[in-house]
């Protein structure tokens, strides 16, 4: 995972614009309590711009190489064998992962086993549609320098988490727009190029399945009375006929 030309990009001018509305993102996002527990995979060094750590005591940030805020609680590991119990985490942040780790799927597998039942899970990821994101990629790649090996597409993120039966949404599009710092919606599809990164929110749904079991024969709880003779009676109409 090569991450430092991230942390490099974020500190030129398009990159602040971006950061401050990830920042804005992120922090509407995290909607778990501050008892709770909350893992970020990838380590971006400006986390106080979306939470405080001070306040969330079980806020951890896990990275093999970057830091994070220094006031966070850093582990190192590898995002292909998180050191969690499963489902024990209540929340993971994933921002800007995907495209360096070449062990995608293993990675999303990883966090459905550490996430609870009805877990939180907030990815962000670049748009490999947008145009300016591609120009970046092409310049620091004739350089030899690291960038976007694998840019992923949002409906194929999506797509993945379904298959782990997380139910997701396209929940926000960046761009370079100064003016929507705080605006941290939905871009609509004829936008989509527009959008230089991309934010979704899903939960991990635990479905329980119901066993079959073979019907036995149904036998009534209630006692039938016994019949009894009712003499008829025959009126004088009757008789006279």
């Amino acid at each position: 995972m090569h991450r430092k030309v991230l942390h490099e990009w974020f500190s030129t001018s398009k990159g602040q614009v971006l950061q401050q509305q990830e920042a804005a993102f992120l922090k509407r996002s995290i909607t778990v309590s501050c008892k709770q527990l909350i893992v970020q995979i990838g380590a971006l060094g400006w986390e106080n711009e979306f939470i405080d750590c001070s306040l969330y005591e079980q806020f951890y940030v896990m990275d093999d190489e970057q830091d994070s805020w220094y006031q966070s609680k850093l582990l190192r590991g590898a995002t292909v064998a998180l050191p969690f119990k499963s489902e024990s985490v209540d929340m993971v942040i994933l921002p800007h992962l995907l495209e360096f780790d070449r062990n995608k799927h293993q990675v999303l597998r990883e966090i459905e086993r550490i996430l609870k039942p009805e877990g939180k899970l907030t990815i962000i990821s670049f748009n490999p549609w947008n145009i300016y994101i591609n120009l970046q990629y092409m310049r620091r790649k004739a350089k030899k320098a690291p960038w976007f090996p694998g840019l992923v597409s949002r409906t194929r993120i999506e797509d993945w988490l379904r298959l782990l039966n997380f139910e997701a949404e396209f929940a926000a599009g960046f761009n370079f727009d100064a003016a929507r710092i705080n605006a941290g919606h939905a871009e609509g599809r004829s936008q989509q190029l527009r959008v230089a990164a991309y934010g979704i929110n899903a939960i991990k749904r635990s479905y329980h399945l119901i066993p079959l079991t073979p019907i036995r024969e149904y036998q009534s709880k209630f006692a039938m009375a016994k019949l009894i003779d009712v003499p008829v009676i025959r009126s004088q109409y009757d008789t006279e006929s």
